[in-house]
């Protein structure tokens, strides 16, 4: 753990501006999606843009595929959440909570994918980690979705594909990036709970 630090903190002073301007923005996405922010979308649109490039830049062709995707998703999420996907602005959309049939086709499916994907990079790609790289790009493919319809356990899933992601950016040199996702645990730890509170609001007053 001390070496790590060491070598975190040697990454730190040489770190890519472009990185350290994908992470200053990626936080501000998640503590606005916490508020329930649209503003949020914004930061998420351009943080990942910067991902893109370099995640390619370091053999994660599945994490730069997978920035390209948070792009159009974070349209599709501003969309959602101020339209509601009704086209009426006064209709934004609420937070609510998945049932045990989406939770076991959001895991059946993410395992499928990722077992696919999993073996055609390792076989076909110079792709570093190819099945961890591709749990944690379709894992993040179907809970951005959830995020974008604001279903609440979108965050618990978020804590699992973070711890998983840690390990994974540490390996690829990308220190910053996994103290990042450090930090996303802690955040969406508190976005979860946050959200509940949101959600047992909302349904009290519905029921009033």
């Amino acid at each position: 753990m001390y070496s790590w630090l060491q070598a975190s903190l040697a990454n730190l002073q040489a770190m890519s501006p472009w990185e350290a301007t994908a992470v200053l923005l990626a936080i501000a996405y998640l503590l606005f999606a916490i508020r329930e922010k649209v503003l949020c979308w914004l930061f998420a649109f351009i943080s990942t843009a910067i991902y893109t490039v370099l995640f390619w830049d370091v053999s994660l062709l599945m994490d730069s595929a997978l920035n390209l995707y948070y792009m159009a998703m974070a349209v599709y999420g501003w969309y959602q959440w101020t339209y509601g996907g009704t086209g009426d602005s006064q209709h934004s959309l609420k937070i609510r909570s998945m049932s045990r049939h989406q939770h076991s086709w959001m895991i059946a499916t993410t395992i499928i994918f990722s077992a696919g994907s999993g073996y055609l990079l390792s076989k076909y790609s110079h792709a570093a980690w190819p099945y961890i790289d591709s749990f944690t790009t379709w894992a993040s493919v179907f809970t951005t979705y959830l995020v974008a319809r604001k279903y609440l356990q979108n965050w618990l899933y978020w804590i699992v594909i973070d711890a998983i992601s840690v390990p994974l950016y540490i390996d690829r040199g990308l220190s910053l990036t996994a103290l990042l996702f450090v930090a996303y645990i802690v955040i969406a730890t508190v976005g979860y709970f946050s959200w509940r509170a949101h959600l047992r609001t909302n349904e009290q007053v519905n029921a009033a």
